[in-house]
């Protein structure tokens, strides 16, 4: 059954991703003797042997308690062991309903102990940007993580529930990744650098990612010869040949992505140049796990000048500008007042130029916060921009100033 799913999904039939969870709410499904597989937003994958059981990701704090129920209904056998594929939320936070009758022993890469410090230190934060990003206005971001109990720097090898676990470091969306090979089953598991879309290396409301590296921990991952790939993220993939081809076709993808970038950077182009000529490889547009549906293509590119040229973009009117709000005056006071240039936005968006819609519709609310008819205009724009946007980054975005205008319009009293 799950290889015939893998089949549609890999043909583009079924759409299984970090953005889409086809199989939620399966329970865990066996994958061959002794591996499950459980679907969720934070896929895991458990190991049942030698009496024990293991698990590779643990998924997030929303989910523990099903995971729980899920992976005792196919084994009773106590966890002994787990693993962080990385130390973001939705991979850490499943081991407790397991561990109130024994403590389990967790591995992980040194630096997911960092990144526990730093999203305590930044805990208001994150809260923000998740509701913003998931439109998940209750969030609240977690202060308390389960450690992890050994660590280890570049690879590691681990005998656990009946099966071996080659780990080895990587960066790529973040800085704390553990691959995980079973040449038992040759079995490779990614963790998130793979997630059946293009990788998540642009996010632009999270810290640093490393499109760079990431290309690397692709061509070493497809070195490997796997005969079954589980993501943390997205449905299993089956056979050597698709999995070299997955792997190599997304390091291709994101390598032009860095070239190009590199090439215009030390050419000295300016930020905005960039953004606005690099373009991934067009032959590659119609694979199912190559959709910019979660990032895309010109947030990976930022976060290349990010890493590599720093803040400054290159305008020098940027290097210290003037606040946002007292610029978006001076143009309003040009333009004739807010609402001309609310009145702009809409023509704009008529013509179906989105971004200078969303420009003049944000600078007339700077310039007229109290307006409620401006901000009628500015809800407009960016619920359209949200309807024709395909990735879930700028989805959430727009989606969130959109919500926020309307709320200010309706408490200001704007007439429909």
């Amino acid at each position: 059954m799950i290889a015939e799913y893998a089949d549609r999904v890999w043909r583009g039939e079924s759409d299984d991703s970090i953005v889409d969870q086809g199989m939620e709410g399966k329970g865990v499904k066996p994958i061959v003797d002794g591996v499950g597989w459980w679907s969720g937003f934070g896929n895991v994958v458990a190991f049942e042997g030698s009496g024990e059981l293991a698990l590779f990701d643990t998924s997030s704090p929303f989910s523990a308690a099903q995971l729980h129920a899920d992976v005792r209904a196919w084994s009773s056998a106590p966890l002994t062991a787990a693993f962080y594929s990385h130390g973001h939320i939705d991979h850490v936070f499943g081991t407790g309903p397991f561990e109130e009758s024994r403590r389990a022993t967790i591995y992980a890469h040194e630096a997911v102990a960092a990144r526990f410090e730093r999203y305590v230190l930044t805990s208001g934060y994150n809260a923000v940007i998740n509701q913003r990003q998931f439109q998940a206005p209750g969030l609240r971001w977690p202060v308390e993580y389960r450690h992890p109990d050994v660590t280890y720097r570049d690879s590691l090898t681990v005998r656990q529930a009946g099966v071996t676990f080659d780990l080895f470091h990587a960066k790529g969306e973040t800085d704390d990744a553990t691959v995980a090979y079973v040449p038992e089953h040759r079995l490779l598991l990614p963790g998130d650098l793979f997630i059946w879309v293009t990788p998540n290396c642009g996010n632009p409301q999270k810290v640093q990612r490393y499109p760079r590296e990431w290309v690397h921990a692709l061509h070493r991952m497809a070195a490997l010869d796997a005969e079954i790939m589980l993501p943390s993220h997205g449905a299993p993939i089956f056979g050597r040949d698709r999995i070299r081809q997955a792997l190599l076709e997304t390091a291709e993808w994101l390598e032009s992505l860095v070239t190009q970038t590199l090439d215009l950077l030390n050419a000295g182009a300016r930020l905005d140049e960039i953004v606005h000529t690099v373009t991934p490889p067009e032959h590659l547009a119609d694979r199912p796990y190559l959709r910019a549906r979660y990032d895309e293509p010109e947030f990976v590119v930022r976060n290349l000048w990010r890493l590599y040229g720093g803040w400054y973009d290159g305008n020098p009117a940027n290097l210290k500008p003037a606040p946002d709000a007292v610029l978006a005056t001076a143009v309003a006071d040009l333009a004739g007042g807010a609402a001309r240039l609310a009145d702009a936005a809409l023509d704009a968006l008529s013509r179906g130029d989105e971004r200078l819609a969303g420009h003049l519709a944000e600078m007339a609310a700077l310039a007229a916060p109290t307006d409620a008819g401006v901000h009628r205009v500015r809800a407009q724009v960016f619920s359209t921009r949200a309807a024709n946007e395909q990735s879930l980054m700028a989805k959430g975005v727009f989606t969130w100033v959109s919500s926020e205008s309307s709320a200010h319009a309706n408490r200001l009293g704007a007439p429909e």
